[in-house]
């Protein structure tokens, strides 16, 4: 359920209580025995050979039968693209077999297919879309084609670039979902976290795949951890944030550090497609194909969406009285300030209500605890900004309230 909180005078909800205020070894000695006398002019009898060990016989491992795409049936239906209508390499079907994926959502059925042929692609998708997976399949296909391709420590043949670390880490988990059975290995660069861990990550083994912030990217760039020279597939994630939060001249910077654009494939998602968008599209693809996701059609069908009008105290005591009234277990709530993420938070705390905050206030290992309880039912509340919350992937929400609404009408998905 979706719950949107509006200051308005013209509508208000029905009462409701207020909210409160603010075994022992053997010692016995073992008995002597008496040497026998040898007889004079007899040779001495030799001892016994030792034995040598010998491995004992192992029988041959047994081959393990190729995966049978039959197990994994799925109904063809009018108006539905099935995975298995995209020749996919049967070590990723398995793996789509595995997650349970059995319908392409518009964004995979319009991109997979082309992107397989290597052409450039602009999307415009919002989050909930698919469109992670989309270029994810896309990838994998074409890295698992090049069969001769050289493998190497630090040189990436596939670069996902995302605008935030949360964005980041959940591409690579995907990816890491999708490869199970691929036998290719993604790796994630990105601030806030173990520097030396990734460094380490990045040069102990051949990269496939790597999803990275520009930020860090950068830095590894210019330490000469990473190399993009051999990169045959680029992504830019959500590309009009990278424009609001001024990441586009280093994401030029990256871009520039790549193969020439008709030597790579260059994929592009964005929620809007503004000019901005357009004229980097322009310089960075060629030819693409462009595919757009409906903003309407983004939501689930199942999400019931609930307004209502209230002043901003009688804000709080809605949300209270929804938490504790309707005993809910697992809620997100969004604003769009951080320091009203810390009030709100600190004040459903006082509240002896389970919660904690993400902002970009949050260190990153705190963030990544935050968001393992909130999983794992630890807390029951998560407010979060609209920024921070992006990318956040997370089963059994029952409830969505924007505390208030975002900024950008995009944000509300």
């Amino acid at each position: 359920m979706r719950v949107k909180l509006s200051t308005d005078s013209t509508k208000r909800p029905s009462a409701a209580p207020a909210a409160p205020s603010d075994e022992k070894e053997s010692t016995a000695v073992p008995q002597k025995t008496a040497d026998k006398p040898v007889k004079a002019n007899k040779h001495p009898v030799d001892k016994p050979a030792e034995k040598k060990y010998r491995r004992p016989k192992t029988s041959p491992k047994a081959k393990t039968k190729p995966w049978d795409i039959k197990k994994f049936e799925v109904v063809p239906e009018p108006g539905k693209t099935r995975f298995h209508d995209l020749n996919l390499p049967l070590e990723l079907m398995h793996a789509i077999a595995d997650l349970g994926f059995q319908y392409c959502t518009p964004i995979q059925a319009e991109t997979i297919a082309q992107t397989m042929k290597g052409t450039d692609a602009i999307g415009q998708a919002q989050t909930g879309t698919g469109k992670s997976a989309a270029f994810l399949i896309a990838i994998m296909c074409a890295l698992l084609a090049d069969k001769n391709a050289k493998r190497q420590k630090g040189v990436p043949r596939a670069l996902i670039i995302a605008p935030t670390r949360e964005l980041v880490m959940q591409i690579a988990k995907d990816g890491q979902k999708l490869a199970k059975y691929c036998r290719l290995n993604i790796g994630a660069v990105f601030g806030g976290m173990d520097y030396e861990k990734q460094q380490r990550e990045i040069e102990g083994r051949p990269i496939d795949i790597l999803a990275a912030t520009p930020g860090r990217l950068i830095d590894f760039q210019r330490r000469r951890i990473v190399d993009l020279s051999a990169v045959k597939t680029m992504v830019i994630d959500e590309a009009d944030r990278m424009l609001d939060m001024g990441f586009i001249p280093d994401v030029r910077r990256i871009v520039n550090s790549t193969p020439d654009r008709g030597k790579r494939q260059t994929l592009m998602f964005s929620a809007t497609i503004t000019s901005d968008v357009q004229r980097l599209a322009s310089q960075w693809c060629k030819n693409p194909i462009k595919v757009e996701v409906a903003a309407e059609n983004v939501a689930v069908d199942t999400v019931e969406q609930i307004i209502y009008l209230a002043t901003a105290e009688e804000k709080y005591s809605i949300l209270y009285n929804m938490v504790v009234g309707q005993k809910l277990d697992r809620v997100l709530v969004f604003t769009n300030r951080r320091d009203e993420t810390r009030r709100l938070t600190e004040r459903l705390t006082r509240n002896n209500i389970s919660c904690d905050m993400l902002s970009g206030d949050v260190a990153q290992k705190k963030r990544m605890t935050t968001l393992e309880k909130f999983r794992n039912g630890g807390i029951k509340v998560l407010v979060a900004t609209d920024v921070a919350g992006r990318g956040i992937h997370i089963d059994g929400i029952s409830h969505v309230f924007n505390y208030f609404l975002p900024y950008e009408p995009e944000d509300y998905v």
